[in-house]
């Protein structure tokens, strides 16, 4: 009887303490990131290309922006972008694609921008399937290479070490998010995002044994400006926070990506600890580099002119390294 009753209190104790970091664990709203605002302010959007869709398995329509070079291309790049952002962020680096001869294509992941409802996805292992849908339609000229940019660098990883690999013969991670407790992460992204860790594990925890009837829940906000809300998306829910970005065992992915792999940062990121980039990498048998780029923040990876011309040269070189046996 004395057992049974201790084993009643450990569980009535647990479901208390889950419940409680249900309601009470999710994150709080923090101060606007006005570096990362300012940064991305500054840029001339004006030859940004209008929005083209395919369907995904769903039904959705979802978006994407086409870069396309003068001549025929040499390849194509597919982008992704980071956090809460949209295609636009990657403007610059799709630009400078375009003119060194590649098809740039930047997505807007579902989640964001005009892709679904603004920080929610139905499932995770969705984005995987929209990428699967997107490569069908939109048939990326081949050689292809998988780029993406601080939470996309760490869905590349993601797609690097999964099937969906196939679909890419390398793969460019700038500046990539690895996860909250990886020894590359500054505390809250450098201010960037509030994480409601509580209720991350304990969401983790349930979706474990079966339970997803709360995957809705936001579990990460973001530092935005308020005047850009209607463009960039303030918070995400669990399906969107787990499934955009690397999987949990991230160290198992870079393990397991064998295509070629190549890591651009810049060494004044305001984000992530870049100097331990190399180390954390090293175990990938894929890797064909990881370059620090000196002078460089988080958003100037993609915007200023020096890092760009970076990311381009890292193309070359990642499909050149691809195309030999």
């Amino acid at each position: 009887m004395k057992l049974m009753f201790t084993g009643l209190t450990t569980i009535g104790t647990l479901l208390l303490g889950t419940g409680a970091a249900l309601w009470l664990g999710g994150p709080s709203t923090p101060a606007v990131m006005t570096g990362f605002t300012r940064a991305f302010r500054q840029v001339d959007y004006s030859g940004v290309p209008p929005l083209s869709r395919y369907t995904a398995r769903d039904g959705a329509r979802l978006a994407y922006r086409l870069y396309a070079p003068q001549d025929t291309p040499r390849g194509s790049v597919v982008l992704v972008h980071g956090s809460s952002a949209t295609s636009r962020s990657m403007h610059v680096i799709a630009q400078a694609l375009a003119a060194a001869g590649y098809s740039a294509y930047a997505l807007d992941i579902r989640g964001h921008g005009d892709s679904g409802v603004k920080g929610h996805l139905d499932h995770i292992g969705q984005l995987e399937e929209d990428l699967e849908d997107f490569a069908s339609q939109a048939n990326p000229v081949q050689p292809a290479t998988l780029a993406g940019f601080s939470s996309g660098g760490g869905f590349v990883l993601r797609i690097a070490a999964e099937a969906q690999a196939r679909l890419f013969q390398s793969f460019l991670l700038l500046s990539p998010y690895l996860r909250y407790d990886a020894p590359t992460q500054r505390a809250n992204s450098g201010g960037w995002s509030s994480v409601g860790i509580p209720r991350l594990v304990a969401l983790g925890l349930l979706n474990r044994a079966g339970f997803t009837k709360l995957n809705d829940l936001p579990v990460i906000r973001f530092g935005i400006d308020p005047a850009n809300r209607d463009l960039l998306t303030e918070s995400y829910d669990f399906n969107l926070a787990a499934n955009f970005g690397p999987p949990r065992d991230y160290e198992a992915a870079i393990r397991a990506a064998n295509r070629p792999v190549m890591v651009l940062a810049g060494e004044r990121d305001e984000a992530f600890h870049t100097e331990r980039f190399p180390q954390v990498f090293a175990a990938c048998p894929g890797l064909a580099g990881v370059r620090l780029i000196p002078g460089t923040t988080h958003p100037g990876l993609i915007l200023d002119a020096a890092p760009v011309r970076e990311a381009v040269l890292a193309v070359q070189a990642l499909q050149a390294k691809a195309a030999r046996p």
